[in-house]
């Protein structure tokens, strides 16, 4: 067996270690509109730029961002929104001595359900369950979340009945 270093040898392709955005996310404005909610992603993978794989998008978050996204300019933002393929979406704390804490509020649409969540939390989203992104109330310390769409790009449509297609922007 050979010992290899992060993305050397002949698996190495399979081993993310870059944040790589898909266009849309990548503008001067999409990188600007997430700092500006207090969020800093981390990786996003998906078939654009590791073939084959599920969308997948990791991120964390240290500030507030209900002002944001509700806000007179927020161009409803937080309305829900459905995938024709389940989703996972989950919030960690980022106290290791008290790992179930989030140190944090978050509020989620999920059907016609306002959770508010102050634990860490997985969450599973069957394809065609309608749900919000989430919403950042409080945060006392950063949060890590991460996201899987169970299918290979990010794409949704909307409650208002229009769609997003990663790979249309």
């Amino acid at each position: 067996m050979k010992i290899v270093n992060n993305c050397e040898g002949e698996y190495g392709k399979y081993i993310m270690q870059e944040l790589k955005l898909p266009p849309f996310h990548a503008t001067p404005k999409a990188r600007a509109d997430a700092e500006a909610r207090g969020q800093k992603p981390v990786h996003w993978m998906d078939n654009n730029n590791m073939p084959g794989s599920i969308q997948i998008n990791s991120s964390w978050y240290f500030t507030e961002d209900r002002e944001y996204q509700l806000g007179p300019t927020a161009l409803s933002k937080w309305q829900p929104h459905v995938h024709d393929v389940d989703e996972i979406v989950c919030f960690y704390g980022s106290d290791p001595d008290n790992r179930f804490e989030l140190n944090a509020e978050i509020e989620m649409v999920i059907g016609d359900e306002h959770h508010i969540l102050t634990k860490s939390s997985m969450i599973y989203l069957p394809a065609g369950v309608y749900h919000s992104r989430p919403l950042i109330n409080r945060i006392d310390k950063p949060v890590f979340h991460f996201s899987l769409v169970l299918g290979s790009d990010y794409s949704f449509t909307a409650a208002d009945g229009s769609t997003f297609e990663e790979e249309d922007r």
